[in-house]
């Protein structure tokens, strides 16, 4: 009897390996272009949300002749201080506008360092601590 010989259509175990190492490749190229466009997209949103608190305490100055105090800080915007019954008129903000993207809430500070005769806002970052680089970068109120 005769053996005829099949010829098989098939990859090399080396060509799945070329090709799952160019694909891990060009997927870690992606990934960390993904992921530094999400950090700055997040920096941009606590910008944004600076300029609503800003807004607020605007408002706030406006209808109550004072900025926030410092030893309360933001709660003010949510909830009526006592001293101001009948100049404060509404919730300025909501709750959840006091936090930044990290979910880590906004510094206050009513005698602003950065902005002199005004305030500060701060956020720190996706560490959530003073100082840092990159996403972990403070981000002021202009």
């Amino acid at each position: 009897m005769k053996r005829m010989k099949r010829k098989e259509k098939a990859f090399t175990l080396v060509e799945l390996l070329v090709v799952i190492l160019i694909i891990s490749l060009i997927a870690t190229v992606i990934s960390r272009r993904v992921f530094t466009g999400l950090g700055k997209a997040k920096r941009d949103i606590a910008k944004a949300k600076m300029a609503n608190i800003e807004s607020a305490i605007g408002m706030f100055y406006l209808d109550c002749g004072r900025y926030p105090d410092e030893s309360q800080g933001l709660s003010e915007l949510i909830e009526m201080p006592a001293d101001l019954e009948g100049k404060w008129r509404e919730p300025y903000l909501k709750q959840s506008e006091l936090f930044d993207p990290w979910d880590n809430p906004y510094i206050y500070i009513e005698e602003g360092v950065v902005n002199p005769g005004s305030f500060d806002l701060i956020s720190y970052g996706a560490d959530g601590m003073e100082g840092g680089e990159g996403d972990d970068e403070d981000i002021y109120n202009d």
